[in-house]
C-alpha cells in the first residue's frame, strides 16, 4: 500500500467522525440546543407581550429581523474559527473598514452595480481574515493573541484612513440607504426583508457546508481532536487558514450592511460587534472548546439575543446598565451550561449511537 493510499484511508476515517447521517437514536444535543432556543425566545416574546403595551406587533418583528442580521452573519463567520478551537476578535474591527471603504467606493461611483459593491466589501473581509489566518495557522501565534492585536490595528488603520472624515447617508446612492427597508414578500405587518432573508440563505447553504461537504465536515473533525487529525493526515493548516478567511468574508459583507443600514459611517463603526458575535454563537451552542455546534444555533442565539436586547430596552423599569448585565449573565448561563450539560448529555447520545450501531 502506497504512503497516498494509507493517507487517503486515514483522511476518510477522520472525516467519518462527523458522520452525514446518524443513527436515528433520538435529538442529537445540537437539534436539542436549537429546540431549547426555538422555546426560549417564544417564552421571552409571551412574557414581554404582557409587560409592554403594543409589543406583538409587526413592526417589532421587522424591527427585529432586520437589526439582527449583521451580528448573525457575524456570528455564523465567528462559528466557523470556533469550530477549529480558535477565535477571532478582530470582527468588529473588519466590518467598520470594510463598511467605511465600501461607503467610499460607492460614494463616489453611485452608478456601480450592487454586486460590484458586496463583492468589494466581502473582497476586503476576506483580505483581512486571511492575514489572521496565516499568522495563526502558519506563524503558530495563539488566536487571542493575533486577532487582539489585528483588531487594533485594522481599527488603527481605519482611523488613519478617514482623517476625521465621515461617510454620510446623503452621499449613498439610494439603493444603499432603501436596502433595509426592501421585502421580499409581506403578510399583514410582517415583512421578510431582503437584509433577513439573505442572512437565512447564508445560514442555510453554510449549514449544508458543514454538514454535507468534506471541507466543513473536518473542520469538526479537527477542532475535535487535533491531534489525531494531524495524525489522520488533514491540512490542519489550510483549513484553519480556509476558516479564518471565511470569517473575514462574511464579516466584509456584515460591512456592508452595516453601511446600508446606518447611513452614517465613522471611524467607531462595528466597536464592539466581536463580542455580539461571540455571544451569539455561544449562546446558539457552539461549543468554546471545538468541534461542536451548528449555524442553525448560531442564528437563534442571535435572535435570543436581540429579541432580549430590543425587549428589555422597551421595558422603562430596566436602566441600560441592568439590561447589559442580563445579556452578560446569559452568555455565561450559556458557556456553563455547554460546559455542564452538554458533555454529559454527548456521552449519553455517543453511546445511544454504538449501541444503535451494534444492533
Amino acid at each position: 500500500m502506497t504512503t497516498a493510499t494509507r493517507q487517503e484511508d486515514a483522511e476518510t476515517a477522520v472525516d467519518d467522525t462527523v458522520p452525514v447521517e446518524r443513527p436515528r437514536v433520538g435529538l442529537s444535543p445540537e437539534r436539542l440546543k436549537e429546540l431549547t432556543l426555538v422555546g426560549t425566545i417564544v417564552l421571552t416574546a409571551v412574557v414581554f407581550s404582557l409587560l409592554v403595551d403594543d409589543y406583538a406587533s409587526g413592526r417589532f418583528f421587522n424591527r427585529v429581523t432586520t437589526s439582527v442580521a449583521i451580528t448573525a452573519v457575524l456570528a455564523i463567520g465567528e462559528t466557523l474559527v470556533i469550530l477549529t478551537r480558535n477565535i477571532d476578535l478582530s470582527v468588529g474591527s473588519i466590518v467598520g473598514v470594510t463598511a467605511y471603504v465600501t461607503g467610499e467606493f460607492v460614494a463616489d461611483h453611485h452608478d456601480a452595480a450592487p454586486l460590484v459593491a458586496v463583492g468589494l466589501a466581502v473582497a476586503i473581509g476576506c483580505g483581512l481574515g486571511l492575514v489572521n489566518g496565516l499568522l495563526v495557522a502558519y506563524g503558530n501565534v495563539p488566536a487571542i493573541v493575533v486577532t487582539l492585536g489585528t483588531l487594533a490595528i485594522y481599527r488603527s488603520w481605519l482611523i488613519d484612513h478617514a482623517d476625521s472624515k465621515s461617510i454620510t447617508a446623503d452621499s449613498l446612492p439610494d439603493w444603499v440607504v432603501e436596502l433595509p427597508r426592501r421585502t421580499v414578500f409581506s403578510m399583514g405587518e410582517l415583512d421578510l426583508r431582503v437584509v433577513f432573508a439573505l442572512t437565512l440563505v447564508v445560514v442555510v447553504v453554510g449549514q449544508v457546508v458543514l454538514s454535507r461537504l468534506r471541507w466543513g465536515r473536518r473542520l469538526y473533525a479537527i477542532g475535535s481532536n487535533p491531534d489525531a487529525a494531524v495524525q489522520a493526515g488533514l491540512p490542519q493548516r489550510r483549513l484553519v487558514l480556509g476558516a479564518y478567511a471565511a470569517c473575514g468574508a462574511l464579516s466584509g459583507l456584515a460591512g456592508f450592511l452595516f453601511l446600508s443600514r446606518f447611513g452614517t459611517i465613522t471611524v467607531v463603526a462595528g466597536q464592539g460587534l466581536e463580542l455580539d458575535a461571540i455571544g451569539a454563537a455561544v449562546v446558539g451552542g457552539v461549543s468554546i472548546l471545538g468541534g461542536g455546534g451548528t449555524l442553525v444555533g448560531a442564528l437563534l442565539g442571535a435572535v435570543l439575543i436581540d429579541v432580549l436586547d430590543q425587549s428589555l430596552a422597551r421595558t422603562n423599569q430596566i436602566s441600560e446598565f441592568w439590561r447589559n448585565a442580563i445579556l452578560g449573565m446569559l452568555i455565561l448561563a450559556a458557556v456553563v451550561g455547554d460546559v455542564a450539560v452538554g458533555r454529559r448529555f454527548r456521552r449519553r447520545w455517543a453511546r445511544a449511537v454504538r449501541e444503535a450501531g451494534d444492533a
